[in-house]
């Protein structure tokens, strides 16, 4: 089976939720892709997959995950000329505040 034949840099989250947002602190343009473990199972083998991101053309770049599951991030310079450092960090999201409480006029 066909592997990947450029360098790429790989981030494991492991199990993450919904909603966690991802920030990917790059040190020249490259490709970003968040993905999904059988997502990325598909990219090492070299085949058709799926992915969230593209060309990340400016730092950070963030991004979030859609649902809950094992997710990846692929940093490459597939089609890029040179090297990217790259470094990722999970975004800290405020809690879910309650709705205002309205009084009733009197």
């Amino acid at each position: 089976m066909a592997r990947i034949s450029f360098p790429y840099t790989h981030y494991d989250l492991k199990l993450q939720r919904g909603g966690t947002v991802i920030e990917v602190t790059l040190s020249a343009v490259a490709n970003v892709r968040l993905m999904t473990n059988t997502n990325f199972d598909l990219f090492r083998n070299a085949r058709q997959h799926k992915f969230l991101g593209g060309v990340a053309k400016k730092s950070p770049i963030r991004l979030q995950i859609p649902e809950n599951g094992h997710w990846h991030v692929v940093v490459d310079m597939e089609g890029h000329a040179g090297k990217a450092d790259s470094s990722i960090k999970l975004v800290p999201q405020a809690p879910p505040q309650p709705a205002p409480r309205f009084n009733a006029a009197s």
